[in-house]
């Protein structure tokens, strides 16, 4: 066999040959970068296949255990038994979980085409091989160092027979089988024993400190008489001067044959910490949702006007932030999320004016009339599939620069994900039960162990080496994500309590999960049942269980369903209020629009909760006369509201504000103040507040002042007055609130974490192309005694004339040809066609390749070759 018969990819090529549609169409499904773009044949498929980057994120997908049997095949021979990897996962005691979990893990990683061969040739793919093995320079996670042949390459024949002679055998004639005899003694578990028996206490105590690694360790150049011993009989080999190794074969033997210290064939459970009555978790979070629309609409009437300025570098100012969560009376971390949130479902954007400034866009309006549910939809969906994390605002970027809210830098591709896993994961416990955070995030980094690049608020030191699993410390991006997700999904409403809601599980197309049988409110819950004690790779899901996210169409339906469950649980808006005589009116519920637009003007908001206080002042009536409104209007309304008799402190406030309202006129001189009432404007100019206006009289009944319209009014209102502001022609101007809204604006689009998952519909196409190249490139074709062989990949060239008579020659004889073709867009291909009929410079001609009938330029073909009769 050939030195490229014996390459990686090609054997993988004829590996992949072996696979049926289904089989292909998992890998693609599971590998997408494969698929993008379509491979030629199964021979450039498995070259993609073992590319560096690809074999990288193939590796980052996969749960720790079969992750921990990639790393054993990677220290395990090449190619290796099953026995030998069986040995290194279970031990010489062969622990029964393990030894049913590995075929599972085994078939995952041979789907994945990271595994080829079969039980007795097992053989993990080169590069992954390179990424896992261990070295000085990448340790492996097994803690393993090299191997006794790797280590003692370098090593000077003659040492390696003192080494040999040390250990009790027989010296040989050459390296190679000295080496092999030592590493035969130290793979033999009873020989090995008995040398081990004869190595002091402390020479022994050595190895167990070097046995789980990392088995490199310093030596002085006169060792100490333990370390000698085991120098002397190569169970500490030198790599370096002054550096020593544990060889492989003698830490497997100390390890009574494990390659990892704790292999974790079974998921971490996602155990129930309380549990509680559906109905109630269905209400709180019901009262969540609202408390969330409420929240965005607040945020947006906020900036109603026009909201914070634009950052030249883009996002909200941090004191732009800061007000916005004193206005919403949250603190900045939640303000953040709530203004994503809104960003997220198209409701926020920047203007896109020359003085760049945040405000609602013509979305909102819309979204502003539909039902309460159908706002509540929108929001869940935008936040579920939404790449843009608000919990990294306040940290910086790779270049140290500051994350701000709205601003650059906050997509993490992964946050969908881990939305989604994490939900799911509450979706398969029974309904009303709220798991334990840190068990959801166990779960998480057991499924994946290496998905955990660190970024945030903090800056992070480098990503861990690969193979390495997260440790303690800085929690990595997925763990934080799942954090932050188990937060927003109760601000959300999507959970209550901790737990699922009946809504939740319908936005994410799960199924009912079992109800715990007699469980009471608040009452502690058992843990799940033994569907999660069995691994991943054999355990049925759940009935709840969500395997991956939905595609739009089918999650627009889950929405939708979504929204009717959460309808009849929303509260009734009402249309009235219970005014008090303390001058407030209390909202016993949440009101509808008009009555709530009206009473946000002629009203101050006190306190918010399940019952909203309002309080009535004479800054706040007169807004509301400053916005069009008479003493009757303000009268009538309240009267026609109000479940109670308006008290007369109330009645007083509105006749008293009203009778003085626009008995002073402020204009436009600079600006002025006019009164019919000169003791009235005495009074003013005799207040030593007055003095920062600087006015003087001009006439008996006129005062001008140094300074514009709208901070005159504002300095007189502050002394206690009650001025209008009035037009060029005299006329007092109504203040209504102009509403700003940008330019029709779409909804960010989400960061692809990876190209995305191939449909069915391109897979069955994708598959059929990669089927019918690999036929063109694998047909046998006749040899050419006057030709080089050509290699692979390579077209046919033959010469016009003999392009035509071969091809007229096949028409007479049906047979099928192997031809090479170059298309209009100038892609070359290889196709085997049978001849039907060639004229007018055309062969028309059944496409093996295609499975249907074409017609090709003769002058596309580049030349042709006869295949084998067989």
């Amino acid at each position: 066999m050939s030195t490229e018969d014996q390459r990686a990819p090609r054997s993988l090529a004829a590996a992949l040959r072996g696979r049926d549609d289904a089989s292909l169409a998992a890998l693609l499904r599971a590998r997408p970068d494969l698929i993008t773009p379509v491979p030629t044949d199964l021979t450039q498929l498995a070259t993609r296949a073992g590319t560096r980057a690809s074999v990288v994120r193939a590796l980052e997908r996969l749960d720790r255990f079969a992750l921990q049997t990639a790393e054993a095949l990677a220290v395990a021979g090449d190619p290796a038994a099953y026995d030998e990897l069986l040995g290194l996962m279970a031990g010489d005691a062969r622990d029964p979980v393990v030894a049913d979990a590995l075929p599972g893990a085994l078939a995952a990683l041979r789907e994945q085409a990271l595994v080829w061969g079969d039980d007795s040739s097992l053989r993990l793919v080169r590069t992954a091989r390179e990424l896992l093995a261990p070295s000085a320079q990448h340790p492996s996670p097994t803690g393993l160092g090299p191997s006794v042949r790797e280590a003692t390459a370098g090593m000077s024949p003659g040492r390696i027979q003192e080494l040999v002679a040390a250990v009790g055998l027989t010296s040989t004639h050459d390296s190679v089988s000295a080496v092999g005899a030592l590493t035969a003694l130290f793979t033999h578990r009873k020989k090995m024993a008995a040398l081990l028996a004869q190595a002091p206490a402390d020479s022994r105590d050595v190895l167990g400190r070097l046995m789980w690694g990392p088995p490199y360790g310093q030596i002085t150049a006169e060792p100490a008489a333990r370390l000698r011993w085991l120098l002397d009989r190569g169970l500490l080999l030198p790599t370096a001067p002054g550096t020593v190794v544990l060889p492989r074969e003698v830490a497997l033997h100390l390890r009574e044959g494990r390659a990892h210290r704790a292999p974790e064939p079974v998921p971490p459970a996602v155990e129930t910490l309380v549990a509680h009555r559906p109905q109630v978790v269905d209400s709180t979070a019901a009262g969540q949702a609202y408390t969330a629309l409420t929240t965005v609409e607040e945020l947006l009437k906020d900036w109603h006007e026009g909201g914070p300025p634009v950052l030249r570098a883009g996002g909200l100012s941090v004191r732009d932030l800061k007000r916005t969560a004193v206005a919403l009376d949250v603190s900045e971390p939640m303000a953040a999320f709530w203004v994503e949130l809104a960003y997220a479902a198209g409701l926020l954007a920047s203007d896109g004016e020359a003085d760049e400034r945040y405000a609602a866009t013509p979305e909102y309006d819309e979204w502003l009339e539909r039902p309460p549910a159908d706002r509540w939809a929108q929001l869940a969906q935008a936040w579920l599939a939404a790449t843009r994390t608000s919990g990294v605002v306040g940290g910086r970027d790779l270049k140290e620069r500051a994350l701000s809210a709205l601003g650059p830098g906050l997509d993490r591709s992964a946050a969908p994900e881990v939305r989604h896993r994490v939900l799911a994961l509450l979706a398969e416990l029974p309904e009303g039960a709220a798991p334990q955070a840190d068990a959801v995030l166990a779960r998480l980094r057991w499924e994946r162990p290496l998905r955990g690049p660190q970024a945030g608020p903090a800056p992070q030191a480098g990503p861990a080496p690969q193979g390495a699993h997260t440790s303690s410390g800085e929690e990595d991006l997925r763990s934080r994500l799942a954090r932050w997700t188990l937060t927003e999904a109760e601000l959300l409403g999507v959970t209550g309590r901790g737990a699922l809601s009946s809504h939740g599980r319908a936005l994410l197309g799960a199924r009912p999960a079992a109800k715990p049988a007699g469980a009471a409110d608040d009452a502690p819950q058992a843990p799940a049942g033994p569907g999660d004690k069995l691994p991943a790779h054999h355990r049925t899901a759940p009935a709840g269980r969500v395997a991956a996210p939905l595609p739009q169409p089918e999650q627009a339906a889950a929405t939708a369903a979504a929204a009717r469950l959460l309808a009849p649980l929303l509260p009734e808006p009402l249309d009235h209020v219970l005014l008090q005589a303390d001058l407030t009116a209390v909202a016993p519920g949440p009101l509808r629009r008009p009555l709530a637009d009206v009473l946000s003007v002629l009203a101050d908001v006190e306190s918010k909760g399940g019952a909203t206080v309002y309080r009535f002042t004479p800054g706040s009536v007169r807004r509301a006369l400053d916005a069009g409104r008479s003493a009757s209007d303000l009268h009538a309304f309240l009267a026609e509201h109000s479940r109670t008799p308006v008290p007369q402190p109330l009645a007083y406030l509105i006749d008293d504000v009203a009778r003085r309202h626009g008995h002073l006129r402020v204009g436009a001189a600079s600006a002025y103040v006019r009164c019919d009432d000169d003791a009235l404007l005495n009074e003013i100019l005799a207040d030593k507040r007055a003095a920062a206006l600087r006015m003087r009289r001009l006439a008996p009944t006129v005062l001008a002042a140094q300074t514009d319209p709208a901070s005159l009014l504002e300095g007189l209102r502050a002394m206690g007055f009650a001025p209008a502001a009035e037009s060029a022609e005299g006329d007092v101007l109504i203040t209504r609130a102009h509403a700003h809204r940008t330019p029709p604006r779409t909804a960010p689009e989400p960061v692809p974490d990876g190209p995305p998952v191939p449909d069915a519909t391109l897979l069955t196409a994708a598959i059929r192309a990669i089927r019918a190249g690999d036929l063109a490139a694998t047909a046998p074709r006749k040899p050419a005694d006057d030709t080089a062989p050509l290699a692979p990949g390579e077209l046919p060239r033959t010469g016009s004339a003999e392009t035509l008579a071969t091809m007229q020659a096949a028409v007479l004889t049906g047979e099928a040809l192997w031809i090479g073709y170059v298309n209009a867009e100038g892609t070359a291909s290889q196709r085997v066609i049978a001849p039907v009929r060639v004229e007018g410079g055309f062969v028309t001609a059944y496409d093996h390749t295609a499975d249907e009938v074409r017609t090709y330029p003769l002058h596309r073909i580049t030349g042709v070759a006869e295949l084998a009769q067989d």
